[in-house]
């Protein structure tokens, strides 16, 4: 009854009955509210008092307020009490200002309640966690998280959408079977590899991809580098024109082994690519310039068959032949059909230097297998080779002004042009016995283009490092090789000169790719980007087809540029038609300063 009567004025202050827990409050007032003194033996360690008194400082309490739910549940005995005592008068532990303990004081108890947080606030994560929790990569994955999901399911668990990571529980799979049109629409570049501003990509832009969707399938041309160089020293160390260089074998053989663990590397690392990323592999087969580095491996295989060292074996069993062509006849099947069907990927659409690898091919397996002892298999690859050479070559040679103009970043790539002949050149040889005069025709004529690129000094000037530069080192190695079985027919200073010349520059020419490609790797770490090229979205953004138009007006395509620059020259007497190339951009006032009047 005390406790009842002391709390009658504050019922009549209060217009209406207010809950016990505000009543406290308001009869104890605010200073010093959330302090309690003469209860230590309830705590551990000094009072917030003392503390405050021995730092001779402001203290700031912070009150933390377990409201009920409802006003009924401050009455019940149950209700969760938070005590309040001002420096005066001891706290209690039933909310009662007037009620004083009786008998042993109880252990007052303190609940700590959840701070709320705010809507759209996620609690951090891990960035090393969130990253592989990162779901934006499955559906270049080879199984997309379908068995994730499906065990997920089974449990009872289904994975929950995360806006944040992008991960879904139904993933959409990319589009099969890309256009040729889409990559020239969607890409620009050298090599087909960047993206227009216009376009959007199916994979995330804002971070780092992994390393496997970062490998692409031009690696393959370090092995062809590479293992090209043992064929060359292994001739240069066996011919007999060459005897005065005294070459040892020993070069061979360690170039040979480094080769060997290279293609073994580059093997493994693409082979786990088709397994985990599919899509990614898929993807690069449709690009129309990187299909042609699909003949690539296959290649590189018949490379190192080639320049084995003599103390390994001296003799290559006949299957092996077999095996390494069967390959590369099933992709000349598929490529030189879509090159006569005349689809979208007919050879006028698609046609640039880097098919000459899918005709290179050809010819370096008619001089293994004339090199083995075969006789019907050389002649029908060389043969095959032969013509779908002599169609390639004419259109790439016969560049209307209405054609695409090859970038000056792929200017290396005219050195393919050599690439066929010279092995062709050998490849006869073999398989006649003798450098009768076919053979020397083809070697002439991949001599004749190798001079011509190599005066050009200012055609190789001013363009940025690329990977796919590797499969452009190999013809100059073969430009070599050819030069050493020709000076073994016809031996003077002059071809021997020239063997030891063509020799040297290939080797300079490697050796300073081999530099330049370990400094990007583990130097600048740029020698893998994200790859660009195979993350183009299906369709077209939907102000494609409005602003196309105004885009390219604004920007300029480099065909329209090219077309301006080969007119003008074109119908000006004494102007180099090829210097168009070099024209600079026309000044703000509308006149360009390379050209005279």
């Amino acid at each position: 009854m005390e406790n009842h009567g002391n709390s009658d004025p504050i019922k009549q202050d209060s217009p209406e009955g207010l809950p016990s827990l505000i009543q406290v409050i308001s009869s104890n007032g605010v200073s010093g509210f959330d302090s309690i003194e003469g209860r230590s033996d309830q705590f551990l360690g000094p009072s917030v008092q003392e503390t405050a008194r021995g730092s001779n400082s402001k203290l700031v309490h912070a009150v933390s307020i377990s409201m009920p739910s409802s006003p009924r549940e401050a009455d019940t005995p149950n209700a969760k009490r938070v005590l309040f005592a001002n420096n005066d008068e001891p706290a209690s532990g039933d909310g009662n200002p007037d009620s004083t303990p009786s008998g042993h004081p109880k252990r007052t108890t303190f609940y700590s309640q959840p701070m709320p947080r705010r809507s759209g606030e996620n609690p951090p994560r891990h960035p090393r966690v969130h990253a592989l929790k990162d779901k934006r990569f499955d559906s270049f994955k080879t199984w997309s998280g379908k068995l994730e999901r499906q065990l997920s399911n089974l449990r009872g668990k289904p994975r929950p959408t995360s806006p944040e990571d992008g991960s879904s529980t139904t993933p959409t799979a990319p589009e099969r079977n890309l256009p040729v049109d889409r990559f020239f629409d969607a890409l620009e570049g050298p090599e087909l590899d960047t993206l227009r501003a216009s376009e959007e990509i199916v994979l995330p832009d804002d971070k780092q991809w992994p390393f496997l969707l970062r490998f692409p399938i031009s690696s393959f041309g370090i092995c062809l580098g590479v293992s090209s160089q043992a064929i060359m020293w292994k001739a240069l160390a066996t011919s007999e024109s060459t005897n005065f260089l005294h070459v040892s074998t020993i070069i061979n053989t360690v170039l040979w082994s480094i080769s060997l663990a290279l293609v073994a590397i580059v093997f493994l690392i693409y082979l786990l690519k088709v397994i985990f990323y599919f899509e990614a592999v898929r993807r690069e087969y449709y690009h129309p310039i990187r299909v042609n580095f699909f003949f690539a491996p296959w290649i590189a295989l018949l490379f190192l068959s080639m320049g084995v060292p003599p103390s390994v074996t001296s003799k290559l069993h006949h299957a092996l032949w077999y095996v390494l062509m069967a390959p590369i006849f099933c992709l000349e099947l598929k490529i030189y059909g879509q090159w006569m069907s005349g689809g979208q990927r007919r050879l006028s659409k698609v046609a640039n230097p880097s098919n000459h690898l899918s005709i290179v091919g050809n010819f370096v397996g008619a001089l293994l297998g004339a090199t083995m002892g075969l006789k019907e298999g050389p002649i029908f690859f060389f043969a095959v080779g032969l013509a779908h050479y002599t169609v390639l070559f004419v259109t790439l040679y016969q560049r209307l002004p209405t054609n695409e103009t090859l970038p000056k970043e792929l200017h290396p790539v005219f050195f393919l042009f050599v690439a066929a002949p010279s092995v062709a050149s050998m490849a006869w040889a073999k398989i006649q016995g003798s450098f009768d005069y076919g053979s020397r025709i083809a070697y002439f004529i991949a001599l004749f283009l190798y001079f011509s690129l190599a005066v050009r000094v200012n055609f190789f000037r001013g363009f940025r490092f690329s990977l796919a530069w590797w499969a452009y080192t190999f013809p100059m190695t073969g430009a070599a090789i050819a030069t050493v079985r020709y000076s073994n027919e016809v031996t003077n200073v002059v071809t021997q000169s020239l063997s030891v010349a063509l020799s040297a520059t290939a080797t300079l020419t490697v050796f300073a790719l081999l530099v330049t490609t370990i400094l990007h790797a583990f130097v600048l770490r740029d020698l893998f980007p994200n790859d660009i090229a195979i993350a183009i979205s299906e369709r077209r953004p939907k102000s494609h087809h409005s602003h196309r138009k105004w885009f390219h007006l604004r920007h300029g395509s480099s065909d329209t540029r090219d077309i301006e620059n080969y007119l003008k020259f074109a119908t000006s007497e004494g102007k180099d038609i090829e210097a168009s190339n070099s024209v600079d951009a026309p000044s703000p006032d509308g006149n360009n300063p390379n050209v005279q009047a």
